[in-house]
């Protein structure tokens, strides 16, 4: 895990991959918690049989969603920020699934910081955050994040 110490510290890892989470396991459970959790049923992330039959991935699929719901975990397990008062997450730019990611497989994320920009009271990171798929040749998810981060009063 990267730690950064303060607001100061985390500008000079502009342009830079920040950290890298560890493989994350996408087995059917989580993929059927999911589909309970959304109430997106379809076939192709929750009935291996039929997915067999008539998928083009010949399995069930996590649901982009899923993957995308990674994000905060990934996030928590790569970086740690100290001197925050408050973060807020501020939403997502640019979200792409370029590719599936098949039951039983495995993931991981990557954070880059592209930049900071000042707001009253604070800055807005942008992050790049790629998830890819082992043994895989094109990442499962790629999406911005933008939080908003506030300077702890006692920082």
């Amino acid at each position: 895990m990267q730690i950064i110490n303060n607001l100061d510290e985390l500008a000079t890892w502009i342009g830079r991959e920040v950290g890298c989470s560890e493989w994350i396991a996408i087995d059917q459970a989580r993929i059927q918690q999911f589909a309970d959790a959304t109430g997106d049923q379809q076939w192709i992330h929750i009935d291996a049989e039929r997915a067999a039959r008539e998928s083009p991935y010949k399995s069930t699929i996590a649901h982009g969603y899923l993957t995308l719901s990674l994000l905060p975990m990934i996030f928590e397990s790569c970086v740690r920020i100290d001197g925050i008062g408050m973060a807020i997450n501020y939403g997502l730019d640019r979200v792409r699934f370029p590719a599936p990611v098949l039951t039983g497989r495995r993931v991981r994320g990557h954070l880059t910081l592209d930049r900071l920009d000042p707001i009253t009271g604070g800055v807005q990171a942008h992050w790049s955050a790629t998830i890819d798929v082992e043994n895989g040749d094109k990442p499962v998810c790629v999406a911005q994040m933008l939080t908003r981060y506030y300077p702890s009063a006692h920082a």
